[in-house]
């Protein structure tokens, strides 16, 4: 997929491909999880500018999903995941390849398991943004 030009780009589709850049290799974040980074991050942003935005949210799960499904291509897409640990649909084998090049935490399938593909060990991978929080005054 081509990248997309940050004029062309919505803006929480910006965000939420910033911080898909801040995910640290072999640590996965959930759609949920960059969806509640973003709210923070915004309640964050308005609480220093003195605006108080009345704590509308932007976006959840899905509208990042969406996200990463329109624009991800460029960034590395295999780090925003499910919150279950399954491989995305479809694109199963790359990113089992970037997981094992990452030493992403996996979980190996049960031999009854459908395709025997592992899932990602999510209490290993996940990443909570801890170390990404200098970075949230720009997003």
């Amino acid at each position: 997929m081509d990248r997309v030009s940050a004029e062309e780009l919505p803006e929480y589709a910006e965000r939420v491909l910033e911080v898909a850049e801040l995910i640290p290799a072999g640590r996965v974040m959930t759609y949920g999880d960059v969806a509640e980074w973003l709210a923070q991050a915004e309640e964050e942003r308005e609480a220093l500018s003195d605006k108080g935005g009345g704590g509308r949210r932007v976006g959840g799960p899905r509208q990042v999903g969406r996200v990463m499904a329109l624009y991800g291509g460029a960034v590395p897409w295999w780090r925003v995941v499910r919150a279950d640990g399954r491989l995305l649909p479809g694109h199963e084998l790359r990113a089992l390849d970037r997981y094992r090049q990452e030493g992403t935490p996996l979980r190996e399938a049960a031999r009854h398991a459908d395709g025997h593909l592992p899932r990602l060990d999510m209490r290993r991978a996940r990443w909570d943004g801890g170390d990404g929080e200098r970075a949230v005054a720009h997003i």
